[in-house]
């Protein structure tokens, strides 16, 4: 005890001194934001209070409502790994009809390019928009083209879009964001869909933040926004803008739909639709089938490309915004610009109040341990309302993001919310001064400030499988079995026997619809390939055992994915096994047992087996067409 006795009569007093100077002009601060964030959590449970008699539409009242003609817009830049996978997956999932994909790449990104023509070759649907000069410029930019690119597919096919949404590489869109969307156009020109993080493992921190933030964005801070009267910022994905918008922004901004300069477009075009007097609508969160109705993507995952992109979101929303807007829209909107742009000041200190909490909890238990008296209670006596206060207002802050977190993930997962509070703040106050650094050179050099991208991942299958309907479901819906024959097979079947497999031994099903239902509940293609789609060539890309022992062969390469047919649905053991021998993105097949063996005998000859060695993605570029 005597070293710690020292500790406390030492040196100790002369820093709860200076700590205590720093951390009552940082508990004012914390106050003003607290009280600030305080109007916010009103609003929210106001709006909350008020959604609750106004019903959610029912399906009745979605499908009611007569289909608006809509055009989704990606803008790319080197995303040729996951726009394919993109396009298929909601493709194939949207519950919506009358709907184009207009996809924006550069001149200079041939893989990206080479992607998109692929998914052309499988979705008539699908419009690629090639910008007249090289990238990247700005997101902004890019749409701007593929807008230029859907008037001129509005003449060359007679048609009109009455709506435009606005999508990312990585998005998995809800199967009925579309129809709500279309049903809240009625009430706005400008509807926004919520958006929600992918749900990831507890150790990979970085991007559980994400989850938190936008969970609580989601049901607080939009839902505030609406009910106060405040503009919508758009979410940069899911949001639909009306035609009528769209035309009044390129009247009122020469033609500049999305602003050029802009590293957040989606936020300005947010606060430019409001400020020409047009309705905003956010969708509130809504759960139906099991599931949250948001878009979904994964956000980046590490440290390092969290403070990347969320860089250019503080360039955007505060300093460039604060460049761009002058006095006059300063001062109608003074409050929401308060409310955004406060994060400059906020990201920075944040990160030391949470030290000072660590050095106060330090030196009272060190206090108690010696039966000394605690320095900062003294140094900060007449202050200390307003620093309990401002702890009490922050404690509450971090239970309603718990509560938040806890509606879409689950309480496992919203348990660790205090822990990456604290991870956050520390990922915002790098951000914010990277941001700082970067557009403060940029104008010192007088150059512009270019698209800050982070690097995007698709989700896995697994990730999409919550709304994946089971084998049986699929069959009986589809009437191939009766729910009687499927009620049997269930009963009677035999441990370590497939269902599918069962339904057939049984004679309910035949193999090619249990293929047929497989891919329909997989969302696979179905079927062999065509011979003129089959290079013998990339057939030996995998060793002859591997092939035989997944039941699956490679069949062509192309867009820089390898192409597969198998009997087996692709697990991920299987993936695992076959990126051994090639470092392709996969792209899967399914065909029936029978078609597998038509082409294991025509391919699988007994010949010395190949390492795949040559296969790998430093050579793929000479196989980028393998078709005969």
């Amino acid at each position: 005890m005597e070293p710690l006795a020292a500790l406390a009569h030492g040196w100790l007093p002369t820093v709860d001194h200076w700590v205590a100077g720093v951390l009552i002009p940082l508990a004012l601060w914390v106050l003003l934001n607290g009280f600030d964030d305080l109007l916010i959590d009103f609003a929210a449970i106001a709006a909350a209070m008020g959604s609750r008699k106004n019903s959610a539409p029912s399906e009745a009242d979605l499908d009611a409502v007569p289909h608006r003609r809509m055009a989704i817009f990606v803008a790319l830049w080197h995303e040729h790994r996951v726009i394919q996978q993109m396009l298929d997956n909601n493709a194939r999932a949207l519950r919506y009809e009358n709907y184009d994909f207009f996809i924006g790449a550069y001149p200079n990104d041939a893989p990206t390019i080479a992607a998109v023509r692929e998914a052309m070759k499988r979705y008539t649907h699908v419009h690629l928009s090639l910008c007249p000069h090289d990238g990247p410029t700005s997101k902004a930019d890019c749409l701007n083209w593929i807008y230029q690119r859907m008037l001129l597919h509005e003449e060359e096919h007679g048609v009109r879009f009455e709506m435009i949404l606005t999508h990312d590489a990585e998005d998995l869109i809800d199967p009925d964001a579309l129809r709500w969307i279309n049903y809240y156009a009625q009430f706005g020109d400008m509807v926004q869909i919520p958006v929600l993080a992918l749900p990831t493992p507890l150790h990979e921190i970085a991007h559980g933040v994400y989850c938190d933030e936008f969970a609580e964005y989601q049901f607080r801070d939009m839902a505030a926004r609406q009910w106060l009267g405040g503009f919508i910022p758009s979410n940069g994905v899911g949001t639909g803008f009306s035609r009528k918008a769209l035309e009044m922004l390129a009247a009122c901004n020469s033609n500049r739909i999305f602003e050029p300069s802009c590293l957040t477009e989606d936020y300005e075009n947010g606060f430019r639709v409001h400020a020409m007097g047009l309705p905003q609508k956010f969708i509130p969160v809504q759960f139906r089938h099991g599931r949250v109705i948001a878009t979904r993507e994964y956000f980046p995952r590490r440290f390092s490309t969290a403070v990347r992109q969320r860089s250019r979101w503080v360039l955007g929303i505060t300093l460039q915004s604060w460049e761009h807007h002058g006095l006059r829209d300063s001062v109608r909107y003074f409050y929401w610009f308060w409310r955004d742009r406060k994060s400059l000041i906020g990201n920075l200190v944040t990160p030391l109040t949470n030290l000072l909490y660590f050095y106060g909890v330090l030196t009272r238990a060190l206090a108690a341990a010696t039966g000394t008296e605690w320095g900062l209670a003294r140094e900060t006596g007449h202050f200390a309302p307003a620093l309990a206060t401002g702890l009490a207002i922050q404690a509450l802050h971090v239970g309603f993001r718990i509560w938040c977190s806890n509606r879409v993930y689950g309480w496992v997962f919203a348990s660790a919310v205090p822990i990456r509070v604290v991870a956050g703040n520390w990922i915002n106050c790098f951000a914010t001064c990277r941001a700082i650094w970067t557009y403060s050179a940029a104008r010192l050099r007088g150059r512009p400030l270019l698209w800050v991208k982070t690097e995007h991942a698709y989700p896995s299958r697994a990730a999409l499988q919550s709304d994946r309907l089971k084998l049986g479901a699929v069959l009986t819906g589809s009437q191939w079995i009766t729910p009687d024959q499927l009620a049997q097979a269930v009963a009677e079947q035999p441990s370590g026997v497939r269902l599918g497999e069962y339904l057939v031994s049984k004679g309910f099903l035949n193999e090619d619809d249990l293929y047929a239902a497989l891919a329909l509940q997989n969302q696979l293609e179905l079927g062999k390939p065509a011979p003129e789609h089959i290079s013998p060539q990339v057939t030996r890309a995998l060793p002859t055992s591997i092939a035989r022992k997944w039941r699956v062969l490679p069949f062509r390469i192309a867009a820089g994915e390898l192409y597969l047919a198998g009997s087996e649905l692709p697990g991920e053991a299987m993936q695992n096994e076959i990126r051994r021998f090639s470092t392709l993105d996969i792209r899967f097949r399914l065909i029936t047992p029978t078609e597998f063996n038509e082409m294991a005998s025509e391919y699988l000859v007994p010949v010395q087996e190949t390492s795949g060695a040559s296969w790998q993605a430093g050579e793929s570029g000479r196989h980028t067409s393998s078709e005969p």
